[in-house]
């Protein structure tokens, strides 16, 4: 199990769940945040999305609400996508939010108003730009096909521009907790750069895609192949998913997981000692879609029944051969987590034989059946087994069920 920080960074071992914002011109036309690239539209017409960038409806404190009705604890927003529109008031270059309709720095508003909240802040920053002329575009992934006209491709000088604007992000908008890397293409190593960041920011967390190694690892979607099967991780570990499939950005007809895929995803996580990032994309005017709004609204009423099995808990899968579930622990308390779609109202927990004070089904607060007993299937081994029978998993369709057993003793 991946060790604390020991420092001002502990925060990101109690706070492990957060909002993942993307939002940029690219809402505008409400395809993908990366619209220019994958939509194969020249630069010189995309750059004048920013002359309608003017998100009359924003306003942060309604994101924190929504946040935290989901039950979300921090928050990480797209400063600079790869796009290279910038969200706040940066004196790198003109291509940023006072030089729109809108006129306004929009990180400013989002840092007071978490900051009054206690509300953990990270910024997202995209290494990868498709409109500074110093950034390789080499048609690399997530690069532009090559230079565009006027460009002057240069790492080190773009290297200058890039550590001048974390400079400003670092030390203009008070405390920050996380710093949030993103496409580092050219697989540059500069310890420095991350070092700047902790010796500005001494609370903030660093991810792992960068310019060195990070504090932790970042799975993405269902992207990394043998990572569902780990029943626990060897590093500092921050998922991130988003709800909708086709955008991280906002999407006009966006294909949106079912809210049962996404508490899956939560849980798999998060009970496996991971903090987890769940992304919405809010509209160019600033508010959440309906839609998006709704998956976190019920995923919060979820995850406040379930919560106590998910935060302060230590991974115990390793307890029980059962791998359609998983199993966190709290003292002499055991929370199995029903991840996979359940085949039967039962679930066995073998190898454990010693029956619970009180078992209970946190999504409703209902008892729970239970028994230590043989049944035919464990016939050769011939043994009794803790069995919590009759769920209601058919009425509990569209969740994750999480049952609460308390024990005298811890197991």
């Amino acid at each position: 199990m991946a060790e604390p920080f020991g420092d001002a960074r502990d925060w990101f071992l109690q706070k492990r769940f957060g909002m993942f914002v993307h939002w940029g011109i690219y809402a505008i036309p409400g395809w993908q945040e990366q619209h220019q690239w994958r939509g194969r539209v020249p630069a010189d017409e995309y750059i004048t999305l920013k002359n309608q960038w003017n998100p009359v409806h924003y306003n942060p404190e309604a994101w924190l609400d929504l946040a935290e009705e989901a039950g979300m604890q921090y928050l990480v927003i797209t400063t600079k996508h790869h796009d290279g529109f910038c969200l706040w008031d940066t004196q790198q270059t003109d291509f940023n939010t006072m030089n729109t309709p809108c006129g306004k720095d929009l990180i400013r508003p989002l840092a007071d108003a978490c900051h009054a909240r206690n509300f953990p802040l990270g910024f997202y920053y995209s290494i990868a730009d498709w409109h500074h002329p110093n950034c390789p575009n080499q048609g690399r992934h997530h690069e532009l096909p090559g230079p565009k006209p006027g460009d002057d491709p240069d790492l080190m000088k773009y290297l200058e521009f890039l550590k001048a604007q974390v400079r400003e992000l670092c030390t203009e908008y008070g405390q920050l907790h996380a710093f949030w890397w993103d496409m580092n293409v050219d697989q540059h190593v500069d310890p420095s750069i991350n070092a700047m960041i902790r010796e500005l920011q001494p609370t903030a967390v660093i991810n792992n895609r960068g310019f060195d190694d990070g504090d932790f690892g970042t799975p993405e979607r269902d992207y990394e192949q043998g990572i569902e099967e780990q029943r626990d991780f060897d590093r500092l570990t921050e998922a991130c998913q988003s709800v909708g499939m086709e955008s991280w950005g906002y999407r006009t007809n966006e294909d949106y997981y079912t809210d049962r895929h996404l508490m899956r995803s939560i849980d798999r996580y998060l009970a496996r000692n991971a903090n987890y990032l769940l992304n919405v994309g809010p509209k160019p005017d600033g508010s959440f879609p309906d839609e998006a709004a709704g998956i976190l609204r019920r995923i919060g009423k979820w995850y406040h029944a379930v919560r106590e099995a998910l935060e302060n808990v230590v991974p115990a899968s390793n307890l029980t051969q059962n791998k359609d579930i998983l199993l966190t622990r709290k003292d002499n308390t055991l929370y199995v987590h029903l991840v996979n779609d359940p085949r039967t109202h039962a679930v066995k927990l073998d190898p454990i034989h010693i029956a619970p004070n009180k078992a209970t089904l946190l999504n409703t607060g209902e008892p729970v059946e239970f028994a230590v007993e043989l049944v035919p299937s464990n016939h050769i081994e011939h043994k009794p087994y803790l069995r919590l029978r009759n769920l209601p998993v058919n009425d509990q369709i569209n969740t994750v069920l999480v049952i609460k057993l308390e024990f005298d003793l811890p197991l």
